[in-house]
């Protein structure tokens, strides 16, 4: 009698059994998918109208000042105009420039800290905090003429403030009033916009701070004193420096508040490009304002990478 086992086909190693029983289907390959390219997807379309923009306003003109700062009037290759900037009266302007922006970036950072810091225990979502926000966002882009006629109509030489001060109280603490139509008067009108930038900046890298490190140090037996200077401050210690970097970058780059205030003169850099620009007076150097902007960007590349890098320190403690 054969038994059931014998009768039924073996596999053996080289193989399936032959027989009744089939080979098993193998999986069907997988289809290659291609994927869109990012620009062909709804997000990259809705990006297409800002990546126009930074090209035509950013881009381009970018790219111009770079050229045009190594062309001569003709059209030739030349390095006079880079030459041009060590110039003393170039050297100047960057000094000027490079002294007001660390000036006016200083006393944002110290500011701006302190409103931060007297912010730190509001609530966030309180009407204090939602004022102080909303203030600070408006404030920090409120440049341009508009900024440099509130100060003029305030403080000018005609200013009402001014004027009040010397028909009620016979006070004239601005006697020399063209001070404000001079170089070291955009010090104040920068500050103005400054300090409010700094709150918008500095404000969510306070709050990072965690309430463990604070209530750690006190289990220790540290003192208030000794959460300040030895957790919270080297903590705050690259948010603080992205922050002056930000607030000098700002202050370098601003030209219409500068433009409106000082009509006569070129004491820093953004008004000597304008003067390189509409002055009839420079001959052989009819592209030295491409000069003068291959060297703020240059200035400006260095400080913003400056604070790309200390941003990203600053973000190992928000985590």
């Amino acid at each position: 009698m054969t038994s059931v086992a014998s009768s039924a086909p073996v596999a053996t190693a080289a193989g399936p059994a032959s027989g009744t029983i089939s080979p098993p289907q193998g999986r069907r390959p997988r289809r290659l998918r291609l994927s869109r390219p990012a620009l062909l997807t709804p997000a990259g379309i809705g990006l297409l109208p800002f990546a126009v923009w930074v090209l035509l306003f950013l881009a381009v003109p970018t790219l111009l000042a770079l050229g045009t700062g190594f062309l001569d009037g003709d059209g030739s290759f030349t390095l006079t105009n880079v030459e041009a900037l060590g110039d003393p009266f170039v050297l100047s302007g960057f000094g000027a420039s490079f002294g007001i922006s660390a000036v006016t970036a200083l006393v944002g950072v110290i500011v701006g800290g302190l409103v931060c810091y007297a912010l730190l225990g509001a609530n966030p979502e309180g009407p204090l905090r939602s004022t102080v926000d909303a203030i600070s966002g408006v404030l920090a882009q409120f440049g341009g003429v508009m900024l440099a006629f509130a100060f003029v109509a305030t403080i000018g030489i005609q200013g009402f403030f001014k004027v009040w001060l010397e028909t009620t109280f016979g006070i004239d603490i601005f006697a020399d009033g063209v001070w404000l139509y001079e170089v070291p008067g955009l010090i104040l009108p920068y500050i103005y916009f400054q300090v409010p930038l700094m709150v918008i900046t500095f404000l969510p890298a306070l709050e990072g701070l965690k309430p463990q490190w604070a209530e750690a140090n006190a289990t220790l037996g540290g003192t208030a004193r000794v959460y300040w200077t030895r957790i919270a401050l080297p903590v705050l210690a690259p948010s603080l420096l992205g922050s002056f970097l930000l607030l000098f970058a700002n202050s370098f780059s601003s030209y219409a508040t500068a433009a409106a205030l000082t009509s006569q003169g070129a004491g820093i850099v953004p008004l000597q490009i304008r003067a390189a620009l509409t002055s009839e007076t420079v001959l052989g150097r009819e592209n030295l304002a491409g000069a003068l902007a291959l060297g703020m960007i240059v200035v400006m590349a260095v400080v913003m990478t400056l604070y790309a890098l200390l941003q990203r320190r600053a973000a190992r403690w928000q985590r």
